[in-house]
C-alpha cells in the first residue's frame, strides 16, 4: 500500500469537503435547492475566505500529529485542548464552530478528567464531533484484529463522545474506510459486506463483555438497531428527501455513505453532501474522507486544492505520518 498517497488523499479529501461546506453551514436544504453549491466559495455564514476549513479538519490534523509519535490517548487529548486554547492546526489562527459536547469534554480534560471519561456519555451527547475527526485512525488499525480495532475506536471517541451509539458509528465509518484502503471490494460490495460483519462482531462482542449483566447487554444490543438503515436496508436506493443532514452522528454517517454510493466521483460526492444543507461542513468532510480514499488525490479538482489554506503544511503532515508507519 502506498501510505503517503492514501494519507494525502484522505487529508485533502476531508479538508476540501469541509471548506466547501463552511460558507453554508446551517443553511436549509430548500435554500440550497434554489441556489445549489457548485464550487468552492468563501464568506457566507462564517465570513471566511475560500479554502477555510473548520474544526472538523483542525481536529483531524491534530489527531494525525499525535499518531505520528505512536498511539497515546493522553497525547491525543492534549492536542484537542491545544487546538481549542492555541488554535493548533486551525486554518487561519481562529477557532470557530465548536460543538457543545466537544466544548464540554475539553472543559473536563482541562480539569483533570481522564480522557476515557471526559466525553459526553448521555444519549443526547451523540453529535457528530467524534465521527468528523477520527478517519486517520484507520491507518494504525488496518491490520489489527477486529476486537482491538473496536476497543481503540472506543477509547479515542470517548475523549469527546463516549456514548456507545457514537462509538458504533465511528466503528462502521472506519471499517468502511479500512475496506476501501485494502481495495478488495467495490463500494457497494463493502456496504453489503459490512451488513454481515458489523452485526456479527457486535453481537459476539457485547455478549462477551456483558455476559454477567443482562440489563447492560440488552441496552447495548438495542443500540445496533439504530443503524438498521445501513445494516438492513439499501440506503442508496432512498430518495434524497429521506436523508437527514443535521448534527446527529447517525444522520451524518448515513448522509456520508449515501452521497458516496449515489455518485461516481469525488467532485459530485462532496457537492452532493454540501447541498443536503444543515451541517454541511461535517457531512462533506465525512463524505470527503470516503470519496478521496476511493478515488484518490488525483481525482480531487486541482482548483480546490489550490484554494485550500495551509495546503503545503497538510502535504507535509501526510509525509510525516506516512513515514511514521514504515
Amino acid at each position: 500500500m502506498d501510505y503517503f498517497y492514501k494519507i494525502k488523499s484522505m487529508l485533502f479529501g476531508i479538508a476540501i469537503g469541509d471548506a466547501l461546506g463552511v460558507p453554508f453551514e446551517f443553511k436549509s436544504r430548500e435554500s440550497l435547492i434554489e441556489n445549489p453549491v457548485k464550487d468552492m466559495v468563501g464568506y457566507g455564514v462564517h465570513n471566511k475566505p475560500p479554502g477555510t476549513f473548520s474544526d472538523d479538519s483542525s481536529l483531524t490534523f491534530s489527531l494525525v500529529e499525535s499518531l505520528i509519535d505512536g498511539y497515546d490517548l493522553d497525547d491525543i487529548a492534549l492536542n484537542i485542548v491545544k487546538w481549542y486554547d492555541e488554535a493548533f492546526w486551525s486554518a487561519d489562527g481562529e477557532v470557530f464552530s465548536v460543538g457543545r459536547t466537544t466544548r464540554s469534554s475539553i472543559y473536563n480534560l482541562k480539569n483533570g478528567v481522564d480522557p476515557t471519561l471526559s466525553g459526553g456519555s448521555h444519549e443526547f451527547s451523540n453529535g457528530n464531533g467524534s465521527l468528523m475527526k477520527i478517519a486517520p485512525l484507520v491507518f494504525i488499525l488496518i491490520f489489527k484484529p477486529i476486537a482491538e480495532r473496536f476497543q481503540i475506536i472506543d477509547e479515542v471517541s470517548a475523549i469527546t463522545h463516549g456514548h456507545i451509539r457514537t462509538v458504533i458509528a465511528c466503528f462502521y465509518f472506519l471499517e468502511f474506510l479500512r475496506h476501501l484502503l485494502l481495495g478488495n471490494y467495490d463500494k457497494h460490495e463493502i456496504y453489503h459486506k459490512l451488513q454481515e460483519e458489523i452485526p456479527d462482531f457486535l453481537f459476539t462482542y457485547f455478549k462477551d463483555i456483558y455476559s454477567h449483566d443482562k440489563k447492560d447487554l440488552e441496552l447495548n444490543l438495542e443500540e445496533i438497531s439504530f443503524f438498521n438503515r445501513l445494516l438492513k436496508e439499501n440506503i442508496y436506493e432512498l430518495d434524497k428527501s429521506k436523508i437527514k443532514s443535521g448534527g446527529y452522528v447517525i444522520d451524518t454517517l448515513e448522509a456520508g455513505i449515501w452521497c458516496l454510493l449515489t455518485t461516481n466521483n469525488y467532485h459530485d460526492a462532496v457537492l452532493q453532501a454540501v447541498n443536503l444543507g444543515g451541517d454541511t461542513d461535517t457531512t462533506a468532510s465525512v463524505c470527503g474522507a470516503l470519496a478521496s480514499v476511493l478515488y484518490g488525490f488525483d481525482e480531487i479538482p486541482n482548483k480546490w486544492v489550490e484554494k485550500l489554506l495551509r495546503s503545503e503544511e497538510i502535504e507535509d503532515l501526510a509525509i510525516r505520518f506516512s513515514e511514521s508507519l514504515k
